[in-house]
Order: C-alpha cells, then sequence, then structure tokens
C-alpha cells in the first residue's frame, strides 16, 4: 500500500514539473554561450594564484563570518530548543528561518550598512531558527531512561546537562558541524550584496572576466569544504570561534538614528505614513498583491517545482558514483570529488555564473538549483546505500540499480528530497535578485527603489510561501511513513 502511494506520488510530482517545465522561459538568450563557457573552463584549469593577499583574506573573512554567525546561531537555538515546545516559539523560529540570509542581509544593510554586524546576523538569526527546530527533535529522541533514575531533588538544570544531553551530545556535534558547512556557503554568498566574503572577490573577478583569478577562489573553496573535518577539530573550535570576531573586518560607523527611522517611518505602508486611510491602504496593497507579489509566488512555485524533481533525477544518477556497490575506490574518490564540487557551490554563484553564460531565463536558476541540491542528496543516499549487504548471488549492473538498491533506497531519497523543498524553494525566491521574476526580483526592486515598506511585505509573503511548503513536505513525509528514514534535516 505505501509503496503504491509512494509511487502516485512520485508520478504526480513528475507531471506537474514537466507542466511547468512548458510554461517556463528556459530560453538561452546569449550570443555564444559555448564560447563563454570555454573560457570559463579554461580559467578553472589555468587558476590564478598571483595574488594570495586578496585570495587570502576573502577567505579568512568568509570562514569568520561563518563561524560567528553559526556559534551565535547554535547558542540562541539550543537555548530555544529548550522551549520549542511552545507554540509562540516554534511559530518564530518557523518565521525566521523560513527567510534566506540575503534577505536578512538586505534588510540589515538599511540600518547598519556595510558593516560585519550585517553579515553576522544574517547568519545568525535564521540558523537559530534551523538550530532551534533540529536540536528540539534531537533531544527529543533521546534515551529518557537517564532522567527517570536521577536522585530525588535533582536540579532540572543539572539533571537536563548530565542526564539528557549526553545522549544527544553525537548528534547534536553532528548537526553543527554540517550546519557549519552550510554556513560556510552563506557567507560566501553574502559578498554579493557586498560583504567582504569569497562571494565578493568572485563576482568582481567574473564582472571583469578574469576567469582565472575566479577559478582559483573556487578551488580555494573546494579544498576549504572538502577538508572541514581536517581543520575543524573539536578543541580547536573555541580558538576559531574567539578569534573570528577581529577578523570580520571594520565598517562604517552604525548610525543608529536610521535604525530607528527604518522600524518607526521606512516599513510602515505609505498610505498609512501620509496619513491616507484604510482606503488607500487596501488600493496600495492590492495593487502590491496583483502586480508584484502574486506573479512573484506563480514564477517561485514554477521554477521551484523543475528544480525540484530535476534534483531527485540528479540524486539518483549521482548516488552510485560513490556507491561501494558500483564503483572502485579510485572511482568512488572521484566520485566524491564531483559530488563535493556540486554540493560545495552555492546555488546562488552557480546561478549567477549560468546566468552570464546563458542569460536571464530560468534556466540557469533550474540547474544551478538542481546540481547543489542534486549534489547533496546524491552524497546522503550514496552513504546509505553503502550501509546496504546484497546477497552473493545479487545482480550486477543495471539490474543491480534498479531491482536491488532503488527500490531499498527510495524511501530515503523521498524523505531527503522532501526535506530539501521547502531550501530550494527559499533559494528560488532568493534567486530573484539575479534578474529572475521570482518574488526576489520583486523585493530587490522595492529596495534599489527605497520602498522598504512593499519590500517588507513581499518577504513576509516570501516566508509564508516557505512555510506552507514545509508543512506540506511535513504531511506528505508523514502519509508516507517517511518520517523514521532520516535522523535530522539534511
Amino acid at each position: 500500500m505505501r509503496r503504491s502511494a509512494t509511487v502516485r506520488t512520485s508520478v504526480g510530482f513528475v507531471v506537474v514539473a514537466l507542466l511547468c517545465l512548458v510554461i517556463a522561459d528556459i530560453q538561452v538568450t546569449t550570443v555564444a554561450p559555448w564560447r563563454e563557457l570555454g573560457r570559463l573552463l579554461t580559467g578553472l584549469v589555468t587558476p590564478d594564484f598571483s595574488n594570495p593577499a586578496a585570495i587570502g583574506t576573502a577567505l579568512l573573512r568568509t570562514v569568520a563570518f561563518a563561524f560567528v554567525g553559526v556559534a551565535l546561531g547554535a547558542s540562541a537555538g539550543f537555548l530555544l530548543a529548550l522551549i520549542f515546545h511552545l507554540r509562540v516559539v516554534r511559530t518564530l523560529c518557523a518565521f525566521v528561518r523560513a527567510i534566506h540570509e540575503l534577505f536578512w542581509a538586505l534588510i540589515f544593510l538599511q540600518f547598519f550598512g556595510l558593516h560585519p554586524l550585517t553579515g553576522v546576523l544574517a547568519i545568525a538569526l535564521p540558523y537559530a531558527g534551523v538550530f532551534a527546530k533540529v536540536y528540539s527533535e534531537i533531544l527529543d529522541e533521546a534515551d529518557p531512561l537517564p532522567m527517570q533514575v536521577l536522585p530525588a531533588g535533582t536540579g532540572l538544570i543539572s539533571g537536563f546537562l548530565f542526564a539528557r544531553v549526553p545522549d544527544a551530545w553525537p548528534h547534536l556535534v553532528s548537526y553543527t558541524a554540517y550546519r557549519l558547512e552550510c554556513g560556510l556557503r552563506s557567507s560566501a554568498v553574502l559578498g554579493f550584496v557586498g560583504m567582504p566574503t569569497l562571494g565578493f572577490a568572485l563576482q568582481s573577478s567574473f564582472a571583469q572576466g578574469y576567469y582565472s583569478e575566479v577559478g582559483a577562489l573556487l578551488l580555494v573553496f573546494f579544498v576549504l569544504i572538502a577538508t572541514l573535518r581536517l581543520w575543524v577539530r573539536p578543541w580547536l573550535v573555541p580558538l576559531y570561534v574567539a578569534v573570528s570576531p577581529f577578523l570580520l573586518g571594520t565598517g562604517l560607523p552604525i548610525m543608529w538614528g536610521n535604525v530607528a527611522r527604518f522600524f518607526t517611518e521606512d516599513i510602515v505602508p505609505a498610505p498609512l505614513r501620509h496619513g491616507e486611510g484604510w482606503a488607500a491602504l487596501w488600493q496600495w496593497f492590492s495593487d502590491l498583491l496583483l502586480h508584484e507579489a502574486l506573479p512573484g509566488v506563480w514564477t517561485t512555485v514554477v521554477l521551484t517545482q523543475i528544480a525540484l524533481v530535476g534534483t531527485g533525477l540528479i540524486a539518483l544518477l549521482a548516488f552510485p558514483l560513490i556507491s561501494r556497490h558500483f564503483t572502485s575506490r579510485p572511482g568512488s574518490v572521484l566520485g566524491h570529488v564531483a559530488l563535493v564540487v556540486a554540493r560545495s557551490t552555492p546555488e546562488y554563484l552557480l546561478a549567477y555564473v549560468l546566468l552570464q553564460l546563458w542569460g536571464p531565463s530560468m534556466l540557469p536558476a533550474i540547474v544551478a538549483l538542481a546540481l547543489h541540491n542534486g549534489g547533496i542528496i546524491g552524497h546522503l543516499i550514496g552513504r546509505r546505500s553503502n550501509e546496504i549487504t546484497l546477497r552473493p548471488d545479487a545482480a550486477h549492473g543495471l539490474d543491480r540499480y534498479a531491482y536491488e538498491m532503488v527500490p531499498r533506497l527510495y524511501g530515503p531519497f523521498l524523505a531527503f528530497l522532501f526535506y530539501r523543498w521547502e531550501i530550494i524553494m527559499r533559494e528560488t525566491a532568493i534567486l530573484g535578485i539575479l534578474g529572475i521574476a521570482t518574488l526576489g526580483f520583486y523585493v530587490d526592486s522595492a529596495i534599489q527603489e527605497l520602498r522598504f515598506d512593499r519590500a517588507l511585505v513581499l518577504i513576509v509573503i516570501t516566508a509564508l510561501l516557505n512555510i506552507g511548503v514545509d508543512s506540506l513536505a511535513r504531511t506528505l513525509r508523514r502519509r508516507l511513513r517517511l518520517r523514521h528514514m532520516v535522523n535530522c534535516e539534511p
């Protein structure tokens, strides 16, 4: 029964994606896309390390923003996890994590400017919501027996720290390490809104056509991610966190008057700010909804559904690259390298590059989202496949893939895919900043025009859309009995 429901659900998603593909704008509009792609590939294989100081500075700032932002997010998230059972806390966390780091950065830029606080809070705030949710789930799954056998009179905090946390500690550490990798990608992407991280250097080099510099920066970033477990040792983490605030750089002094004005004037809807009354407010909101919000939501949903199915296809094709049931040791190493590149390259960065090569359509966004998320899920499913033991007489080749492995892995595969659904939706919205007509396009346009009241409404709509998709994904996982197949959010 469950298998038939799983098949029907999968077919339904594929059909929806095909319908969306029919109406999507996926044209290549540049004059010589393959020539530019060739120049980019040439730059990647001939990296230019002639300016190590600039590369080192961008790399240090990227790492520093990631460590400070993730440390603050994890600390706040752990405290919120203790009271996550309260509805108001769950709602608040759902809202803050539904807004992408770049949207938070665009908000904080308006009153902090290009100050390190902008980048740190842009990472810490949404990550706090994510940490609170996942930490709460991990703590809820901890063995309750130690708490039950504590002697009478044991304090609540002491009992929690010594009886509940130790059992959950390995999972808490593992997930925090994963979020640090995500934080490094988020930190790099913040450079596209002006923060002095790797993304800023990449954007500058790419805009000038210095593809060898782009190649050097990308290679350094890939090595940084691939070697994360080698240089992030538990005993070194406190040192990294302590030193990182001093590596963030400096910015212009914060004008606290701008902060007050932002909350008391800038985000107040224009009709109310000008005393025009409720009728004018309704007209203002209707115009915003009809001409910006609804078209943005439509494009965001269409692009998301195509990218979601594309992600699934790439994941199913990619997991054999690191599976011991399909590849030898040398082949597995090459497969790991390919998947590290795919999952380490931020969607925003990849979409930016592809937009320069192919022009402003949905195609660069679809490919970027599918490659990145497909790499992540392919890696997770490939690792899961290595835990499976086959019979000595099991089939080989395509038969092994189709009849032995995919049926056993399809449940976890769908679970991971549904976990990524809301994340793909958030990334789709933010890609609008690059010129694709998703919700982020209208948010960025409103901010550029200093209409922060309209931008805030659009950001709230984006968050509500993400919350809705996340709720739908949870419902599907529950109905298909997929919740037990993953330990925490991938």
